[in-house]
């Protein structure tokens, strides 16, 4: 079994966790990054590597996967234990004020604080119906590497933030894109839903999926329209599902953290029900919540400050600019 002694153990290694890791690095603090996936990056670099993401403070726009290289590239030099591939399973009080994490594979983290930057928690892909015999076969829930659908006719189901930014990613790639989505009123940001309109992309409201069709293959899509149940065929090599997830935050729920749904709720230093225990990033909850990486980069910040007070109580929670 894996014994790893640090000050501050993060829970998930998305961008908040990253950026966790640095701040804790600045103050000093010794961490370790416990992700279920093998990979660093969380959402993003499961989800969207190559997808814009445009509201990053000092990037006009700057691809998922660039993003998360920057944020390992500034924690960096901290040198945070990564441990990827390990899902946290258990919390326990060590007597001393601080914890002991197990993870899945028998890994003992011993911490004097917690940060749980964990998005959504474990996340799967809502199924497109008739669409499961075709998944790895032309259909995808998202889109690793936007060249895949080089010269492809592609359909895009679904109306949030997603379904509209692959639809754009995708206009200068794709032989065609056609966007359906079963409401008249996109879940989009407004300017993303514009330039949609604006774009070479045909957008069929309010559409569904009736069937997929193909020998191996995906070869085409029957649609119907939901005012008159009117069917549609489209010729189509690759479907995008982009029908949002559903989460679920697993062992989490057993930690004795007081949640809202799944969401963890916290205070304004960033800190749960439990003392030394902190989130941070979409899976925290209180008033005027607003889930974007920007603001979970300033509440990884806030917990991390917070953490430095409660692991050595001496400490001030503001501990001066990183300005040279």
């Amino acid at each position: 079994m894996e014994q790893v002694e640090i000050d501050l153990a993060i829970v998930g290694a998305g961008p908040a966790g990253l950026y966790a890791a640095y701040y804790a690095g600045f103050r000093g603090l010794k961490t370790a990054l416990i992700d279920s996936l093998t990979e660093a990056g969380g959402q993003v670099t499961a989800l969207y590597p190559e997808k814009l993401i445009y509201d990053v403070a000092g990037f006009p726009a700057v691809k998922g996967q660039e993003l998360i290289d920057r944020c390992l590239e500034q924690a960096a030099p901290y040198d945070p234990v990564m441990l990827l591939g390990h899902r946290a399973e258990t919390l326990e009080p060590d007597g001393q004020g601080g914890f002991t994490i197990t993870t899945h594979r028998g890994t003992h983290i011993a911490t004097r604080a917690v940060l749980i930057t964990g998005g959504i928690g474990n996340f799967t892909p809502r199924p497109l119906p008739d669409g499961a015999s075709y998944e790895g076969r032309g259909l995808v829930y998202f889109v690793r590497e936007l060249e895949v659908m080089r010269d492809l006719d592609v359909l895009i189901v679904g109306g949030g933030d997603s379904a509209v930014d692959w639809a754009l990613n995708l206009e200068e790639i794709a032989r065609s894109i056609t966007l359906i989505h079963r409401r008249d009123r996109f879940r989009a940001h407004e300017d993303s839903v514009s330039k949609l309109h604006a774009s070479s992309v045909e957008v069929l409201t309010p559409y569904e999926v009736r069937h997929l069709h193909g020998d191996g293959e995906i070869q085409a899509a029957t649609i119907f329209d939901n005012r008159d149940q009117q069917d549609r065929r489209i010729e189509v090599q690759a479907v995008v599902a982009a029908l949002g997830f559903t989460s679920d935050l697993g062992p989490l729920r057993e930690w004795g953290i007081e949640l809202d749904k799944r969401h963890i709720l916290v205070d304004t230093r960033m800190q749960t029900n439990v003392p030394g225990v902190f989130a941070a990033g979409d899976i925290t909850e209180y008033p005027g919540k607003v889930r974007l990486i920007s603001v979970g980069y300033g509440e990884a910040a806030t917990a991390v400050n917070n953490a430095a007070v409660h692991i050595d109580p001496s400490a001030k929670v503001f501990p001066g600019h990183s300005s040279g």
